[in-house]
């Protein structure tokens, strides 16, 4: 398709920031940058009809990770390091929370909850053991025990006595997230263009020359918010995640709030109205989960039935409604990579599947960098 001179001249001439991905990162990126160059002219290319990969697609867990994940990752991590991960996820849930308003995100602070299977003994005793040194360790940061033990007050089956809770845990409407903030992207004259791809882009002195499927234009600065899809961008440092989601019909009488955690967060599941969101078992199949390619598998498909009927709803009749997935960006290290790449090009990805929690501050220094 040819372009008309219109379009030309009002969206792709004298582009002063390009940037490439609409999700939680891009768009609070492009939001920052208006605050700070007011008069500039921001450009965000979008490769899906919607924001493609996990901002319109996860579980809407307003988090920072449950008990055995924060212990997973003091064991491979440094506490510094688990700390400032723990205190950059709190405070980008504080500043989506603020920026948009929990009406409109539908924020519920329900609290969130842990729960070890029959099976995991072992993990169950070691958060056990361990929650009293791990709210120590967090009790500067939120001023208050975060983890506590509580008696299963939902029915689950085949599982250890007790559940972990944590209160600060909260959930949201991912849609509606996503919609108020296109809106607000909108509301600061950001022009957004989905069903663009980027096929390559050239550097040069004044800037970067950026390659579309049929078309190529020239912006000062370009900033890539791709996530999992920034594989080839940080020469391996980043690795795509596929995870795999489903979601009940409504379910009657159903009286499960909040949202929960099993097996180190690689199981998850929520309360949606009346329905259950579960999704997870990406432990189940690393490596056929390590794609950019959307699409459910039977082997986690079935799993996440199998433990929703016999340990979430073990005396609940129920019916999969829908089924789908997002594309996550996580890698060796759960520190983001928020770096300038040359002259004139940046990226803010690696969000270690915590986008809701983390992406609004990514965005942020993402454009800071500029």
């Amino acid at each position: 398709m040819k372009l008309s001179w219109w379009e030309i001249d009002s969206w792709f001439s004298n582009v002063d920031y390009t940037i490439v991905g609409s999700g939680i990162v891009g768009l609070h990126a492009a939001i920052r940058l208006r605050e700070r160059f007011p008069h500039s002219k921001i450009l965000v290319l979008e490769r899906g009809p919607l924001p493609q990969g996990a901002s319109t697609k996860n579980a809407g867990f307003a988090c920072f990770g449950s008990l055995s994940e924060i212990i997973d990752d003091l064991n491979i991590h440094s506490e510094e390091e688990v700390i400032n991960l723990i205190q950059k996820r709190w405070s980008g849930l504080q500043l989506l929370r603020k920026r948009l308003g929990d009406a409109v995100i539908d924020f519920k602070p329900y609290g969130g909850y842990e729960i070890f299977l029959d099976n995991d003994s072992a993990g169950y005793e070691t958060c056990l053991r361990k929650l009293p040194f791990v709210n120590d360790v967090l009790r500067p940061l939120f001023k208050a025990d975060v983890f506590a033990t509580e008696a299963d007050r939902f029915g689950f089956k085949g599982t250890q006595e007790k559940l972990v809770f944590n209160p600060f845990e909260g959930q949201i409407d991912t849609g509606r997230m996503m919609q108020a903030l296109l809106k607000e992207a909108a509301a600061h004259n950001i022009l957004i263009l989905n069903s663009q791809t980027v096929t390559a882009y050239h550097e040069n002195a004044d800037g970067v020359e950026v390659s579309l499927s049929d078309f190529s234009f020239n912006t000062k600065k370009l900033l890539f918010a791709t996530n999992g899809f920034a594989s080839q961008l940080t020469n391996g440092a980043v690795k795509p995640a596929r995870a795999q989601v489903l979601i009940t019909d409504p379910i009657l009488n159903l009286d499960i709030n909040g949202t929960f955690h099993i097996d180190r967060g690689y199981y998850y599941f929520r309360n949606i109205g009346n329905r259950i969101l579960f999704g997870g078992a990406r432990n189940l199949d690393f490596e056929g989960e390590t794609t950019t390619d959307f699409g459910e598998t039977d082997i986690i498909q079935s799993q996440l039935e199998k433990l929703l009927r016999e340990v979430i709803l073990p005396t609940t009749d129920f019916t999969v409604a829908h089924r789908w997935s997002g594309i996550m960006g996580m890698g060796m290290a759960k520190k983001p990579v928020v770096e300038q790449l040359s002259n004139h090009v940046y990226c803010g990805v690696r969000l270690g599947g915590m986008g809701i929690a983390i992406g609004s501050i990514i965005g942020q220094e993402l454009a800071d960098l500029v």
